[in-house]
């Protein structure tokens, strides 16, 4: 969830022009990534969470690519993209530990 309002606060500024593009993309993969988390705590099985914890992490690389592009466009400033990259990387440990304890 903190990636989410993060990325929603660091987006705020971008270019009108990117209202439905990059803007719109990085909003919707950091949802994705809590949207996930969320489908697969409320499955009953730990091979659910697992799918679903695979699934929350490939949006996560999603928005890290999309985070790069948009530092790399000038839409968004280094410390910014850096900050979001952090809670993003702090995200995948959860994420990874998570993975790591559940049954495959």
């Amino acid at each position: 969830m903190e990636l989410v309002r993060e990325v929603y606060t660091h987006t705020e500024e971008f270019p009108k022009a990117e209202t439905f593009g990059l803007r719109m993309q990085m909003r919707r993969s950091a949802v994705s990534v809590a949207s996930h988390i969320a489908e697969g705590h409320g499955r009953l099985t730990d091979a659910e969470l697992r799918k679903s914890l695979g699934a929350a992490r490939g949006s996560l690389y999603e928005f890290e690519t999309q985070n790069e592009l948009a530092c790399d466009l000038g839409f968004i400033d280094r410390d910014s993209s850096q900050q979001l990259l952090g809670v993003a990387t702090e995200t995948a440990k959860m994420i990874n530990g998570l993975l790591g304890v559940l049954e495959p």
